[in-house]
């Protein structure tokens, strides 16, 4: 020990200083070590746990864009059957439509043709009604004297109904 005196160092000096050193890890060890390990265990569990809910977060944002372009699909397919429908009902309204018309137009004609008919017979009518005045006057002014009208009328409607049956059968 003589030589560690020579070196300007006194050993109870140095045994207490060890000591106190010794002492100081310890109470550092109980006082500041454990529990900076603690904090840094839990920051490492606070950190592995954020990193897994991130991670779940990104699988949820996954689904949810699969389901949200599998919504996008099925409105698309949606909207395209609508437009098929539309365009259905469409078809099948202007197909009502020409029918309706092809109908009303050929009721118009029907109409036409029996108005065309009513006033052909009318027609008829009154040229049969003038040529019998016609050919009453013509048979007076050839036998030269008056004829009853009458009786002459009579007779001439009667010959041109029997002529119009003829012809109608």
């Amino acid at each position: 020990m003589e030589g560690i005196e020579e070196l300007g160092l006194n050993v109870s000096t140095l045994i207490a200083q060890v000591v106190n050193v010794a002492i100081l890890f310890g109470l550092l060890y109980l006082v500041a070590y454990k529990p900076i390990m603690r904090m840094l265990d839990e920051r490492s569990r606070k950190i592995k746990e954020s990193m897994d809910n991130t991670e779940h977060i990104k699988q949820q944002a996954e689904r949810a864009e699969e389901e949200a372009s599998k919504r996008i699909e099925e409105a698309a397919k949606e909207g395209q059957e609508a437009i098929a429908r539309a365009m259905r009902t469409g078809d099948e309204v202007r197909q009502e439509a020409q029918q309706k018309a092809r109908s009303e137009g050929e009721a118009l004609i029907a109409r036409a043709k029996s108005e065309i008919q009513r006033e052909r017979d009318e027609a008829i009518d009154q040229l049969r009604g003038e040529f019998a005045d016609i050919t009453i006057q013509a048979a007076g002014k050839v036998i030269d004297r008056t004829l009853d009208k009458k009786a002459h009328r009579d007779i001439i409607d009667k010959v041109l109904k029997e002529s119009a049956t003829l012809k109608k059968g």
